[in-house]
């Protein structure tokens, strides 16, 4: 499965939120749908090159694209397996009648 990118916006804040001491990493991770290592890893990235340098890429515009190429690729895929599967259905039901 792809690594799911996220926004520098996404990330200051998830980050700003486990900082406030509201709430604690794993609920906060659970909240957001991310892992609670991955939270810690990107207010440890914080801490080291600063809230301004953190996280350089774009996000999730990249990510937005290969999901959608992998849904469309999927979708193909199960379109392939279905028939695959409607032909030995036939083929059964013609083997057994014999």
């Amino acid at each position: 499965m792809n690594k799911s990118s996220y926004t520098r916006e996404f990330k200051l804040e998830a980050v700003r939120l486990l900082e406030s001491g509201t709430k604690g990493g794993a609920e906060i991770a659970m909240e957001l749908g991310i892992r609670r290592n991955q939270l810690y890893k990107w207010q440890q990235e914080i801490q080291l090159k600063g809230a301004e340098t953190a996280f350089p890429g774009n996000g999730s515009r990249k990510n937005v694209s290969n999901e959608a190429d992998e849904n469309a690729r999927l979708k193909r895929e199960l379109a392939r397996v279905k028939e695959e599967r409607d032909i030995l259905k036939k083929a059964i039901t013609f083997i057994t009648r014999e």
